[in-house]
C-alpha cells in the first residue's frame, strides 16, 4: 500500500513537471502581442519630430547669402560689395575713384612737364651765361628752342623793356638807366607772378582731395551703417553672417576715401616742394639777370 502510494505521488509530480513549460509560455504570448501594440505607436511617434526640424531649421549659408546682398559662393569681394552697397554708397566709391585716378594722372603729367623744365632751364642757363650784349640776351631768350621756359619768358621781358626804352628816345646807359632797370626788374616781377600760377596748376585739387577724401568715405560709411542697423531692427536678428555684410561694404567707403586721400596730401607736399626749389631758382636767376642788364648799362651796351 505504501508502495502504491509512493508511485502515485511521482506519477503526479511528473505531470505536473510535463505541463509547467505550457503554463510558463502561455503568458508569454499576450506580453508579446501588448509588446508590439505599444511598439507601433512609438514607432509612428517620432514621424513628426523628424519633420519639424526641416519645417523650421534656417540653413546658415542660405541666411548669409541673403544677408550679405547676393555675394555668393565667392564671399565678399570688393567689387561684390560695391555691387551690394545702396546707391548713396555706390555714388561716394564712384566720386574717390574717380578723384583718386585724376591724381595719379596729376602726378604724371606734372613729373613729365618738372623734368622738362629742369631740363630747358638748365640748357637756357648755359646760353644766357655766354651772351656779351643786351642784345645776345635778347636773342639767346627768345629762340624757339626755349619757348615757354620762365627763365627765359623773364629774361625776354627785361631785354624787351630795356628795348622799349631805347625806341622811346630814353638815356638808358645815363640819366635814365636806373629807371629802366626798375621797369626791367618789374616787367620780370610779372613774369614770376604767373610762373607761380603755371607751376601750382593742379595743387589745388590735390589738396582738396587730401583733406576731404577721408570725410567723404566716412560719409558713406555712416550712411551705410546706418542702413545695416535699420536692417538689423526689421530682420530681429543680431546674427553676425547678416551683420557683416552691410558693415563690411559701409567700410569699403572708408577704405577709398583713404586710398585716393593717402597719395593725394603726399603728391601735394612733393609738388610743393619742386614749385618752392623752382622758384628759388627763378629768384637766383632774377638777381643774376638785373646784375647782367646793370653790368651792360654801365659799359654803354
Amino acid at each position: 500500500m505504501h508502495k502504491t502510494n509512493t508511485l502515485l505521488a511521482l506519477a503526479g509530480a511528473a505531470v505536473l513537471l510535463a505541463s509547467s513549460p505550457a503554463l510558463a509560455q502561455a503568458p508569454a504570448a499576450p506580453a508579446a502581442d501588448a509588446a508590439a501594440t505599444t511598439a507601433a505607436p512609438a514607432a509612428a511617434a517620432p514621424a513628426p519630430t523628424a519633420e519639424l526640424p526641416a519645417a523650421t531649421e534656417t540653413d546658415p549659408a542660405t541666411v548669409a547669402d541673403a544677408a550679405g546682398g547676393g555675394h555668393g559662393e565667392g564671399g565678399l569681394t570688393p567689387i561684390s560689395m560695391f555691387m551690394a552697397a545702396t546707391l548713396v554708397v555706390k555714388v561716394v566709391m564712384i566720386g574717390l575713384l574717380l578723384a583718386s585716378i585724376f591724381s595719379w594722372t596729376l602726378l604724371i603729367i606734372k613729373l613729365i612737364e618738372f623734368a622738362g623744365l629742369n631740363s630747358k632751364t638748365d640748357r637756357f642757363l648755359e646760353s644766357f651765361r655766354q651772351a656779351r650784349t643786351i642784345a645776345d640776351m635778347r636773342k639767346i631768350a627768345t629762340a624757339d628752342e626755349f619757348d615757354g621756359n620762365p627763365l627765359a619768358d623773364m629774361a625776354a621781358a627785361a631785354t624787351e623793356e630795356v628795348e622799349l626804352a631805347r625806341q622811346a628816345g630814353l638815356s638808358v646807359t645815363g640819366e635814365h638807366r636806373d629807371t629802366t632797370i626798375m621797369r626791367a626788374q618789374t616787367a620780370v616781377s610779372a613774369v614770376q607772378s604767373g610762373l607761380a600760377q603755371r607751376l601750382s596748376g593742379g595743387q589745388q585739387f590735390l589738396a582738396s582731395t587730401g583733406s576731404g577724401g577721408p570725410f567723404i568715405g566716412l560719409f558713406g560709411t555712416v550712411y551705410g551703417i546706418m542702413n545695416s542697423f535699420i536692417g538689423i531692427a526689421e530682420s530681429n536678428t543680431t546674427n553676425l553672417a547678416v551683420v557683416a555684410p552691410g558693415i563690411a561694404e559701409a567700410l569699403l567707403a572708408t577704405g577709398i576715401g583713404l586710398f585716393a586721400a593717402i597719395p593725394a596730401v603726399i603728391f601735394y607736399n612733393y609738388f610743393n616742394t619742386r614749385i618752392s626749389a623752382y622758384g628759388t631758382r627763378s629768384d637766383g636767376f632774377n638777381a643774376e639777370l638785373m646784375n647782367g642788364l646793370s653790368r651792360q648799362l654801365d659799359k654803354g651796351a
